[in-house]
This record gives structure tokens, C-alpha cells and sequence, in this order.
């Protein structure tokens, strides 16, 4: 295929993935060897870094996933991966900081560096997660812009759009803007092709190839894994010469204790979308291993105000009861073992001006 060449779409033959249901084809590891107290993602580097011959029949790199806000992106990723590696939400700016997806093909490993979503920063936490999104552009081996087709699509067929659509779009001049002034060439995926009439695709592929700053044009619907073997494949291309820096069985690098905050801070946006506020956060405030092989986990919920607490709690405690239960039935599937989840929620109207919560994350404070 030719530079610029648009590809055609296909079915990925990996496990079915829709949404928010886990599917595992193969056991995967979710998690990478480290003391149970550390939350802080690991950095790109590893061991295999160090000075050492360079293999000539393995390769191994990373492929980072930009885009606006709710674009797709953790959806994606899970779909490359094969398993669930990035909590998914109806709601935009869901992921807060870099997720890495590992998927295998062949002899090639590509790390997938799943980003948030890049949009006008208003609050120091809105800066720090922009500022971690081009950072994992920057230090990728190869950069997948996502678009959401569709919202182009209208804009294109002058159709009156959502709020929501028309700030997706503004985000995505916002990140053609800064490709072209760094001269950076990079994959355009456009994503959810399955929600509108094929033959507008190549009207909105035309247009934004005609920015100048992508090499590639791909077709997608990460739901549904539609054309996501063909980006897999030329992902898989353009990965240097490495060793693996991670086992064939691990799926993500995320320690523990963050990937259980994590899947309660989904459960709990997946159940009250409409009433939640984004000014919440959940850490893993204590992880006991048992004797028996169990692991009991107690996890807080923190909110701004005393309404929030209540919309966290739920009537007689109902929504708080059915969050931690379908959090504790996931993390037993992932763990492969028993889950005791104790759920508690706090109110603290400063939590996102904590330093040491963004340093957990891997996020600049002073972004």
C-alpha cells in the first residue's frame, strides 16, 4: 500500500469486545511485578533498555492513540489488545492518564499507549491530562490520530451537530494545528464507520487527508473491530528492531491497586452518567493479600460535595451496593481469584489540587 493510500476496512480476528463486556481469549496479565503499594505507572523504559545487542528476528515499540474526548480510544485499544485494559464510559475525558495496552503479533510487540482526550484545558487536572496526552505522542515510535467519523461526516453534509460533536470537531483542528506546526506525520484512524451511510466515508477521509499531516488513512469501528486488523498490521510494520519488553501473557502495564480504583471509578460513571459530576477520584487506600489466596481491597470514593456523597451512596445505599459488586465480580475475573471489596466515599473539596495524587498518576502537577 501506497503512502497517503486509504485502506480498506475488515473484521478483526481477535475475541469479540462491545462496550464494557470482558472478553479473554487467552489468560492475561493485567499487571506489572511490583510492590503492592506503589500506584505510579511505570515509565517507557524497562530493563531491555540497556545496552545489549540488537535482535534481528524480534521487534517491539510503541503506538500511541490520540484524539478529542470520547472519540473512541479506550475502546480501540481494548479491541488491538484483545482484552480489557482501559476502563470504557458515556462519558468524555473518562481516561486521566496513560494507559498501555500490550499486543502480541507474531514476532512483534507494540505497546499502546491509550491517552486522554486532548481538548481546551480549564482546571489544573484538564492540564495535566493534555499535557500526559502529547507527551505519550512524543515519546511513541508511531502516533494514531482517532476521529469520530461520524461527527464529521454531518459536519461535512451541513447537519445541524450535538454541543458535543461540534467540540470533538474543534478539538480535532486543535490537534491538526499542533501536527502540522511539529511537521509530524501520523495515521488517521476514522472511527465509528458502522453509524453512518459508507458512502460518506470518502468525503471525510479526503478532507482531513488533505491537512497534510497524515501518511495513512484507515477505517474503523473499534466496537465492532471492524478494520482494526488492517491498523493492527501496519502497526505492527513500523515498530523498530527490540527484544519484548513484556511477557506474551501480559495485557497491560497497570499496577494493581490503580487498575481496581480504576474499575470502580468506571462502575460507578457507567451507573449514574447523568447525574455524576467529573469532580470525583477513587484510590485504593489499603491491600491486604489472605492466607486463603484472596485479596481484600478497601477503595475510597472522593467527591467535592455532600450532594455528590449522596448521588455516590444511593438510596439506602443501593448504588454504592451494586458498584462495588459488579467492580468485585471484574476484578475477581481479572485477578483469578476471590475479591473482597470495601467501597467508602469522603468528601473533599480540594482532591484535585493534591500533588500526591497526581504524581500517582504519572501526571505534572504544575502542567
Amino acid at each position: 500500500m501506497l503512502p497517503g493510500e486509504i485502506s480498506p476496512w475488515s473484521a478483526l480476528l481477535l475475541c469479540p469486545f462491545h462496550g464494557r463486556t470482558l472478553a479473554k481469549a487467552r489468560v492475561l496479565r493485567h499487571i506489572v511485578p511490583m510492590n503492592a503499594s506503589d500506584m505510579t505507572p511505570s515509565p517507557m523504559t524497562s530493563p531491555a533498555d540497556q545496552a545489549r545487542p540488537v535482535p534481528t528476528d524480534t521487534r517491539c515499540g510503541f503506538a500511541a492513540i490520540i484524539g478529542a474526548p470520547n472519540a473512541g480510544k479506550s475502546t480501540l485499544v481494548n479491541a488491538l489488545v484483545g482484552s480489557k485494559v482501559s476502563i470504557v464510559t458515556h462519558k468524555v475525558q473518562t481516561t486521566r492518564f496513560q494507559v498501555r495496552g500490550v499486543m502480541q503479533r507474531d514476532k512483534v510487540q507494540i505497546i499502546l499507549v491509550d491517552t486522554p482526550g486532548i481538548f481546551a484545558p480549564k482546571r489544573r487536572l484538564d492540564r495535566a491530562m493534555v499535557r500526559a496526552a502529547w507527551s505519550g505522542a512524543q515519546d511513541a515510535d508511531v502516533v494514531v490520530h482517532l476521529v469520530d467519523a461520524l461527527a464529521w461526516s454531518l459536519s461535512l453534509a451541513e447537519v445541524r451537530l450535538t454541543p458535543a460533536q461540534y467540540k470533538g470537531i474543534e478539538d480535532d483542528e486543535r490537534i491538526i494545528a499542533t501536527l502540522n506546526k511539529d511537521q509530524k506525520q501520523v495515521i488517521l484512524a476514522l472511527n465509528k464507520i458502522d453509524t453512518f451511510p459508507r458512502d460518506r466515508l470518502f468525503a471525510v477521509a479526503s478532507a482531513l487527508h488533505e491537512r497534510g499531516c497524515y501518511d495513512k488513512v484507515f477505517m474503523i469501528s473499534g466496537l465492532r473491530s471492524d478494520g482494526v486488523d488492517d491498523l493492527a498490521a501496519e502497526l505492527a510494520s513500523r515498530m523498530p528492531l527490540s527484544p519484548w519488553l513484556y511477557p506474551a501473557d501480559q495485557a497491560a502495564d497497570m499496577p494493581s491497586r490503580l487498575l481496581a480504583a480504576e474499575l470502580v471509578r468506571e462502575k460507578l460513571m457507567l451507573r449514574v452518567h447523568e447525574e455524576l459530576p467529573y469532580q470525583l477520584t477513587v484510590d485504593t487506600e489499603a491491600w491486604q493479600e489472605r492466607k486463603d489466596g484472596s485479596v481484600r481491597i478497601e477503595a475510597t470514593i472522593y467527591v467535592g460535595r455532600e450532594g455528590h456523597r449522596m448521588i455516590v451512596l444511593g438510596k439506602d445505599g443501593n448504588v454504592i451496593k451494586e458498584v462495588g459488586s459488579k467492580a468485585r465480580a471484574e476484578l475477581s475475573t481479572i485477578f483469578e481469584r476471590p475479591v473482597h471489596l470495601f467501597l467508602h466515599v469522603k468528601v473533599d473539596e480540594k482532591w484535585g489540587e493534591d500533588r500526591h495524587r497526581y504524581a500517582a498518576l504519572g501526571l505534572d502537577f504544575e502542567a
